[in-house]
């Protein structure tokens, strides 16, 4: 709330907060219509959920994990679009979906997280060519380590020296450093964008 607030206060802009639970239809249902009701309709849908509740081989992941981390990652993302794309439409309206570098290249110990993320490129894909005769784009960004509480595990100790090497600008990212490309691909300056998943990996390798 103190974010909401401080937005509010700078004269950023109109922002309304509510709390959703993704894995909830209830939940993504009031999300959409506290936006619709509050601004006219929707412009932009960006996706950003995501859970990983496992950290070792990806051989030892439980299947409850499994399950959990493509529930949200993967099946919940769609619901979302899904549910957005009509008030999408009607205004020519995007969808962004964050998905990772290690969805190019799996990252160690949270290998079942990362073909989640895997998974989300191909859903922008598909996404992609159905909406775009419609007029709604779709696209996606795939973030190298982000240092935030999230990430925790790969930007500390003993995790943290091993994961630098492997990137060139030799540090992890931050959260805003990822917004401008957001801001990019949903607007009119990237109008003939679509289907595509920009990298922000500091230089990481990454192909898929």
């Amino acid at each position: 709330m103190s974010q909401l607030k401080a937005v509010q206060g700078d004269g950023a802009g109109n922002v309304v907060g509510t709390v959703c639970h993704v894995g909830k239809s209830e939940d993504r249902t009031k999300l959409i219509d506290t936006a619709v009701q509050a601004f006219g309709g929707l412009d932009i849908l960006v996706s950003n959920a995501a859970v990983n509740p496992t950290f070792g081989p990806i051989l030892d992941t439980p299947e409850t994990s499994w399950d959990k981390i493509f529930d949200v990652n993967l099946k919940c993302s769609f619901l979302l679009a899904r549910d957005c794309y009509p008030h999408l439409e009607k205004r020519g309206g995007n969808m962004l979906f964050v998905s990772s570098v290690g969805g190019y290249q799996p990252f160690p110990m949270i290998g079942a997280y990362s073909v989640s993320k895997t998974a989300l490129l191909g859903l922008v894909k598909a996404l992609a060519m159905e909406c775009a005769p419609n007029g709604v784009r779709v696209n996606g960004i795939a973030p190298g380590v982000i240092e935030t509480k999230f990430s925790s595990a790969l930007t500390e100790e003993p995790v943290k020296s091993m994961m630098t090497k492997n990137i060139p600008m030799g540090r992890f990212g931050q959260a805003d450093e990822c917004a401008g490309t957001v801001v990019h691909l949903c607007s009119n300056e990237a109008s003939y964008i679509t289907g595509e998943v920009v990298q922000i990996t500091g230089g990481m390798p990454s192909r898929l």
